[in-house]
């Protein structure tokens, strides 16, 4: 059963809420334990056979040891990097074996599928998790505490994806009734945002504009594929993530927001600062910020702006490689690793040295024209990337040329 799409999960839906809104009315305050006993029934919903619900209970339950025990490590022996990776990488492991499967065929040696919804969003919590303990920002785990944040319901299958400190600060925040209250009338309309979204804009864009797209050939008919796909792919998505974030407010959980108005962005840092946030912000944090922080503190490179051109690479090469091993996903990687390393360094030599004197640009100026120029350049280079994304230009490449 796929989360947020048919009525029968709806009706489950509901029953989950129940409990919910009537103690958060009368006191205020959804506790932990709610959250645990909605989150293992509908999950194990979501899951829909015993092959499929064993996987993610063996899988949570081995990542809990790894996280429990890792943490006991960095309180009682220090921070070692020999034993950091190794653990990063274990936590990790499960979702690259579920990536590669399609290219090994794991699957037809064991006679079972592999993987399940939402195995990369809980990777994402629970590796963040580990970098977090290896900061010393968490000091302690209980374990009801990690079941509700990773096995939250709400945003299991395709996020937000939050931060254990974040969420925790919600799970244990007392509540009025009154804020409460206001908590559930917020929800209720992003749900009722999700509802437009994803069930009216995206289900008549697909019908009317997308679908009849699906075998028209040429240069006409691919550019308004492009429009259709970045239309469609937005609505659906962000009318998910409107339901994800409405039913999270439902337990007290403030579960962070995925998009803020990405087609006005100026520019591909902004847009990326918009479109799927907490995907963003997690690489960003994750991945590009610790590799500069290494970057220049072992002097790995002559220029800053080289490792930051070589960081945005890494970063986006491995979120083409995060949605899947095929041809569209690498090549949409590289494509905005381009984007933003181009910007970059175009962003850098538009700012006229000071001594210059005169304005403070060179050959992109300011003001209301640019910033509505900025903002159409910035929307062309997005929806082409969705394009990419979407495997209509590498859909007729010999399949031995697929990644």
């Amino acid at each position: 059963m796929t989360p947020y799409e048919t009525p029968v999960f709806f009706l489950w839906l509901v029953l989950a809420l129940l409990p919910a809104v009537f103690l958060g009315l009368a006191s205020g305050n959804p506790r932990k334990y709610l959250v645990m006993i909605s989150s293992a029934i509908i999950v194990g919903a979501i899951a829909g056979s015993l092959t499929v619900l064993w996987q993610i209970a063996t899988y949570f339950l081995l990542e809990w040891l790894l996280v429990w025990g890792y943490l006991k490590y960095r309180r009682s022996f220090g921070n070692s990097n020999s034993v950091y990776y190794p653990v990063v990488l274990t936590a990790i492991l499960p979702l690259i074996v579920v990536k590669l499967d399609p290219l090994l065929g794991l699957h037809k040696l064991l006679n079972t599928p592999l993987g399940f919804l939402g195995v990369s969003y809980i990777t994402f919590r629970i590796v963040g998790t580990i970098m977090e303990i290896r900061d010393g920002l968490i000091g302690e785990i209980k374990f009801a505490d990690f079941f509700c944040f990773v096995l939250f319901f709400p945003t299991f299958s395709s996020g937000p994806i939050d931060r254990y400190r974040r969420f925790l600060d919600d799970l244990n925040r007392s509540l009025t009734a009154k804020e409460y209250t206001a908590m559930l009338v917020d929800g209720l309309d992003h749900i009722f945002t999700g509802f437009l979204y994803k069930f009216i804009l995206a289900y008549l864009v697909n019908k009317y504009w997308l679908t009849p797209l699906d075998h028209a050939h040429g240069f006409l008919a691919t550019v308004k594929y492009m429009y259709a796909y970045s239309a469609y792919l937005f609505f659906d998505f962000a009318g998910y993530t409107a339901f994800a974030v409405g039913v999270s407010y439902f337990f007290g959980i403030k579960s962070p927001e995925n998009f803020n108005r990405p087609f006005i962005a100026k520019n591909i840092k902004d847009f990326w600062n918009r479109w799927f946030m907490t995907l963003s912000y997690w690489f960003r944090d994750f991945i590009y910020m610790r590799f500069m922080l290494n970057a220049v503190k072992k002097k790995w490179f002559n220029s800053r702006y080289t490792a930051s051109y070589i960081g945005y690479f890494i970063l986006f090469i491995t979120m083409g490689f995060w949605h899947g091993i095929q041809a569209q996903y690498i090549l949409y990687g590289l494509y905005h690793g381009t984007l933003m390393s181009g910007f970059e360094f175009l962003e850098r030599k538009n700012k006229r040295p000071k001594e210059d004197g005169g304005k403070d640009w060179v050959f992109w100026g300011r003001g209301p024209f640019w910033d509505s120029l900025a903002v159409l350049v910035t929307i062309h280079f997005v929806v082409f990337g969705f394009l990419i994304f979407s495997g209509r230009l590498t859909s007729g490449l010999p399949q031995t040329y697929r990644f």
